[in-house]
């Protein structure tokens, strides 16, 4: 186990750690870092809270960084010291391995490579900016890149009032696509777009009318879990199922007769090998998300209820993304 020291007097700020494996993070006063050369010294000022997040915290996925650590791989800040960039400049933190295997965003400050930061040109809120680079890039990629998205096809978006959810359906809508939205229950149907139809897992017959219909020519699937194999076959033979998310569980188990017989191709989809293409495409929607063209919603909590954030999200009680402020 790592010993964290403190240095000089006045040095030290706050960070939440997790200490061991599957435990709540809990807050604590550490040392300020030290910027090397090749990195930039950046004021955090919102940090997300992720699904990835409580993948690593679980001390079950592939890259574990060494304990005690700090969350979240991603964030924004303002740089403070850099050879790279400006003082005052609004960047995102995201490269893949922040907070994954190495510390990450769920604290005041971070010293971190000049690589893992991308500067925003047009300044947003710092909960904006914290949390739609991975819903945006995610939806985009699954829709255009992978799915290869075409006007007038019609496209499956599962956990369709969720963050990536949320922006996939937006971005169907605007490249005119006819989009078929999945929601977890009645209720949140009042929360979809104008122009989407949507469909609620507890509406047994409206999804067994889905089925029979195999109308999609895509799916995006945020939710993952045991109805995947169920929502693959709302989709036409030929098509495609782009995987994104797991929230409805990690595991689906395939019967592979039924599969061949659908005819559905399934593509996972995971920034973390394609953070070179998602600083593109995030580029290029910022000022849409600027205007409020395109957005992302999420729910704030003060930097003393990160371990609350993270309790909600688990449970899936929070609409849209959960955000940290400092």
């Amino acid at each position: 186990m790592r010993t964290l020291t403190f240095s000089l007097r006045g040095s030290i700020m706050r960070a939440a750690l997790i200490h061991e494996w599957n435990t709540p993070p809990l807050i604590s006063d550490v040392a300020e870092p030290q910027r090397l050369p090749g990195e930039t010294l950046v004021q955090i000022d919102a940090a997300a809270v992720g699904h990835l997040d409580i993948t690593v915290a679980s001390g079950e996925f592939t890259l574990q960084p060494p304990l005690p650590y700090v969350p979240g791989v991603e964030g924004s800040g303002t740089v403070l010291e850099s050879d790279t960039f400006e003082p005052g400049t609004q960047v995102i933190l995201r490269d893949g391995t922040i907070g994954v295997d190495r510390d990450g965003t769920w604290r005041e400050k971070a010293a971190v490579p000049d690589a893992a930061l991308t500067p925003l040109r047009i300044r947003v809120d710092p909960s904006v900016a914290a949390t739609f680079f991975v819903p945006t890039a995610t939806a985009y990629i699954a829709l255009h890149d992978l799915g290869g998205l075409a006007k007038g096809q019609t496209v499956i978006v599962s956990g369709a009032t969720g963050a990536v959810g949320s922006m996939a359906v937006q971005l169907a809508l605007e490249a005119g696509a006819n989009v078929i939205a999945l929601v977890s229950r009645s209720s949140r149907l009042a929360h979809l777009p104008a122009g989407v139809r949507g469909i609620a897992a507890d509406d047994a017959a409206a999804f067994a009318l889905l089925a029979a219909e195999r109308p999609a020519d895509l799916l995006v699937d945020t939710i993952g879990g045991s109805g995947l194999s169920q929502r693959i076959k709302c989709v036409k033979p030929g098509g495609k199922a782009i995987c994104v998310g797991y929230t409805a569980g990690a595991k689906f188990t395939i019967d592979l007769p039924n599969w061949l017989v659908t005819d559905v191709t399934i593509s996972p989809l995971s920034l973390i090998s394609r953070q070179a293409r998602a600083k593109e495409v995030t580029a290029q929607l910022l000022p849409k998300i600027a205007e409020g063209t395109i957005r992302v919603e999420f729910t704030e909590f003060p930097f003393e209820q990160t371990a609350d954030a993270l309790h909600l999200l688990l449970n899936r009680d929070i609409r849209g993304r959960a955000v940290i402020r400092f």
